[in-house]
């Protein structure tokens, strides 16, 4: 299979709900590692730096959102939460972590393998692109900015910039606004940016797009209540604007 090189971390305090995910996917191909706390599971994560991690919210010593911000602020590792509430969901996308992703317990493994997948593509995506621009260098000058307005993206350092200053975004942030930024004024749906930007057919709701633009809207723009770059288009999507 595609990834059955890849080490999946799995922290979760029901050992049953470990075995579940190990037999799983194990099966499907990846090499899994467990920890059943918070502490053990960043320890674990610092020491052994898998390709991927499964997060239950609710852990002992630690719980998952800290869990989560820890190894976010030394590894770029994508994080899937696992989380038995919806309510939750807006905390876990909402707050400066860097989750990459969500499922709701009880979930299909179905489901479950098709989110791993997914965001193992997407890192893979990524790391392949960075190869293609180092690779283009010696050949010929390539453009790697996009700058629309007071918004500059730098895609050779993932970097981006409003007004001269540096925004610290996520992976899956950057891509968004990249994804925008690539066509100003043209409104993209938000079903669009799940496809091609999560880069799958998405099974949880889509209010995972409006969180991570709501997420983005607080880094980049003076007021967050009118919007001058990152423009919503009632009904349909969003955009950016061109001035």
């Amino acid at each position: 299979m595609l990834f059955r090189s890849k080490t999946i971390l799995v922290v979760d305090d029901e050992p049953s709900i470990r075995d579940l995910l190990k037999y799983n996917l194990e099966k499907e191909g990846y090499k899994i590692i467990e920890a059943g706390d918070g502490i053990t599971g960043v320890n674990t994560a610092l020491e052994q730096k898998p390709d991927l991690i499964l997060l239950d919210i609710m852990l002992p010593k630690l719980d998952g959102l800290s869990v989560c911000k820890r190894i976010k602020n030394s590894l770029n590792v994508p994080i899937i939460m696992l989380t038995a509430k919806a309510e939750e969901i807006d905390t876990i996308l909402g707050l400066e972590l860097g989750a990459d992703d969500y499922i709701t317990k009880p979930f299909s493994i179905r489901e479950l393998a098709a989110r791993v997948k997914a965001n193992l593509r997407k890192i893979e995506v990524v790391a392949d692109s960075s190869k293609t621009i180092e690779a283009s260098k010696e050949d010929k000058k390539k453009e790697t900015k996009i700058v629309v307005g007071d918004l500059e993206l730098d895609l050779d350092k993932f970097e981006v910039k409003v007004r001269g200053e540096i925004i610290d975004l996520t992976l899956r942030e950057f891509e968004v606004l990249k994804f925008l930024a690539s066509q100003p004024e043209q409104v993209v749906t938000r079903e669009t940016l799940l496809e091609k930007v999560w880069g799958y057919e998405y099974f949880g709701d889509i209010r995972t797009v409006d969180v991570t633009v709501r997420r983005i809207r607080e880094k980049i723009e003076k007021d967050t209540s009118i919007p001058k770059i990152l423009i919503t288009k009632r009904g349909v999507g969003y955009y950016i604007a061109s001035n």
